[in-house]
């Protein structure tokens, strides 16, 4: 049977990535009409005839080589396939990259291409140490960030010969570890392995350039993305929900990316971790090679992952760690907290938990791996309590417990305060586990924080690695003795990718009672 013209090639294989969430093989990143999930100068790229194409002019020069970013993720290990052709001048596709200082600038490792030919093929390394590995060669960067010539692949003269001048090629990019293999019409142009441990990276952007300089055409389509088994270190996926509240309170992206930056930076031999802000990410290949899940977001119908429990239940089968933050520890009563529950070991249910403002007194830490480096403290924060946990805490580990002083109790009845059980349990004194671990049937890790609110809390060092040990050990890295430990964020540090958020307005003062005469 002939298909409507509506379903493409590219929209099946999104039907079949969304209602899955998981994709086997190669999946289009680029649907071939628009530039959507993709970013760069408006002036500078379109889209004709089913790829994208790049131009500069000699009438606007541009004043810095400009890039189209793929804005839907980032890369680690993966295989690329693209078809390019180049009219004329300077490209590249750059892997595992990072923005520099002005719009729409990567620096990173790249694959090369020109129209003269004599850079096409080469590993390069744009803002980021020069010439990586040659046409013709493996190459291996050593600690001092100078590359060294390990082996020989071929003439390449003769392999520059295999490219087609103005005519569709076929490149193919593989990233394992912290080798860089570069491919053009399936024969190998270079090889990369990056050992100078300082400088190399392992995750980052993935983007195609356009050169400074005289006018320039290039042409990409057929964009494919496969993601590809990571052995050495674990990979944590962070899916951080829209903004809501008022500043630095529930920084969901915020959060998450100071996470991703201290665990890269600090913990690179044990973690790999990327970031999907505001919401559920529209990358199909988003978990197809991670290890753990972590989702700091809102909850209630306002949960990312409401939409996606057959994600959340794929995880589950593949063992795979699923970690929830703050609200994101609420779906729904039903379905989306049974399932919530199953990956995680409990949930925040209205009408049950209870959500107020305390300080929480950490006096006891118990002996468990994910303990390791907490030491007693105490911090104010939004502390979710009362959660509806497995059936008899089967599985269930507390980590972080505190008694809730009476006057969390201060409130009227409702959905998230006080109920006659809760009031009770307050009233005995009874310990609530803010922070725990979940052992699954299945085999895999889940664990539930319900801290954060305040996302200046993210500076206590305890409360901070209680967090990252937890996001650890769901991913199955062994902990060390000292915790998965990071220095203290500076005040810079925490304001990095704050969301943009209107002030909450001041309430107006109440008018005074007139005295009676």
């Amino acid at each position: 049977m002939k298909l409507p013209k509506l379903f493409t090639t590219f929209t099946i294989a999104c039907l079949l990535g969304v209602m899955s969430g998981f994709s086997a093989e190669f999946t289009p990143i680029f649907n071939g009409e628009n530039l959507d999930g993709w970013e760069g100068e408006s002036s500078l790229w379109r889209v004709e005839d089913g790829a994208i194409v790049g131009e500069t002019s000699d009438e606007k020069p541009i004043e810095y080589n400009s890039f189209l970013i793929w804005q839907n993720g980032e890369v680690d290990d993966f295989e690329l396939k693209v078809k390019y052709k180049i009219e004329s001048g300077n490209s590249g596709i750059q892997i595992r990259s990072f923005m520099r200082g002005k719009p729409h600038q990567l620096g990173g490792y790249q694959a090369d291409i020109d129209s003269s030919g004599k850079f096409t093929g080469i590993c390069y390394g744009e803002g980021f140490r020069g010439i990586l590995s040659k046409r013709g060669e493996s190459a291996a960067m050593n600690e001092e960030g100078k590359s060294e010539k390990t082996g020989d692949l071929g003439n390449p003269d003769e392999l520059g010969a295999k490219v087609k001048a103005d005519d569709w090629n076929d490149y193919h990019i593989i990233a394992k570890g912290h080798k860089i293999t570069i491919k053009i019409n399936g024969e190998t142009m270079t090889e990369l392995t990056d050992n100078d441990t300082d400088t190399r990276r392992r995750v980052g952007l993935l983007g195609f350039q356009l050169h400074k300089g005289p006018a320039m055409k290039v042409h990409f389509k057929d964009i494919m993305l496969k993601r590809l088994p990571i052995e050495d270190v674990k990979k944590i996926v962070f899916v951080a929900g829209k903004p809501s509240h008022p500043p630095r309170t529930h920084e969901h992206n915020a959060g998450c990316k100071l996470a991703a930056h201290l665990l890269n930076q600090h913990h690179s031999d044990k973690i790999v971790a990327t970031v999907y802000t505001n919401g559920w990410p529209a990358d199909r290949t988003a978990f197809d090679n991670c290890h753990a899940v972590v989702m700091h977001a809102d909850g209630g119908i306002r949960h990312p992952a409401a939409k996606y429990l057959d994600v959340l239940a794929t995880l589950r089968e593949r063992k795979v760690g699923v970690g929830a933050i703050h609200y994101a520890v609420e779906m729904t009563p039903g379905p989306t907290n049974e399932e919530l529950t199953r990956c995680i070991g409990g949930a925040f249910e209205i009408n049950y938990s209870v959500n107020p403002h305390w300080v929480a007194k950490f006096e006891t830490i118990p002996d468990h791996p994910v303990a390791n480096g907490v030491e007693p403290f105490e911090i104010n924060d939004e502390w979710y309590f009362n959660m509806r946990f497995a059936e008899d805490m089967k599985g269930v580990t507390p980590i972080l417990s505190a008694v809730p002083p009476a006057e969390t109790m201060s409130r009227r009845d409702g959905h998230h305060s006080g109920n006659p059980e809760v009031r009770k349990m307050v009233a005995a004194g009874e310990p609530q586990h803010l922070l725990w671990l979940y052992e699954r049937p299945d085999g895999g890790r889940g664990f539930g924080f319900t801290g954060t609110h305040y996302h200046d809390n993210w500076a206590n060092d305890s409360f901070r690695n209680a967090v990252y040990n937890a996001i650890a050990w769901i991913a199955g890295v062994e902990i060390p003795e000292e915790g998965i430990a990071t220095p203290t964020p500076d005040e810079a540090l925490l304001e990095m990718n704050l969301d943009p958020k209107p002030a909450r307005k001041p309430k107006a003062p109440k008018p005074e009672k007139k005295k009676a005469a």
